[in-house]
């Protein structure tokens, strides 16, 4: 599921996904800026982790597979940035 939201300044926010390929697009509008908003990593146990430190989120974990880190990061990404 995408999630994108236009902005009334005409901004547009999205959680990037390769399969997005045609928001590659959309550079050819105006400005394109990708922002590092999370980061998804295992710890020393193996265990991953979903950290939205870089805009001011909390570390979400431990989880047993990554893919459960990532459904956490998105769920807590599209709900804090109202997308």
């Amino acid at each position: 599921m995408y999630s994108i939201a236009v902005r009334p300044d005409g901004t547009i926010t999205y959680i990037y996904d390769d399969s997005l390929q045609f928001m590659k697009h959309l550079a050819d509008a105006g400005d394109v800026k990708i922002k590092r908003v999370s980061c998804v990593e295992p710890d020393a146990d193996g265990l991953w982790w979903a950290d939205m430190s870089p805009v001011g989120g909390p570390s979400r974990g431990p989880y047993q597979l990554r893919a459960q880190a990532l459904l956490a990061e998105r769920v807590w990404l599209r709900k804090n940035l109202n997308l």
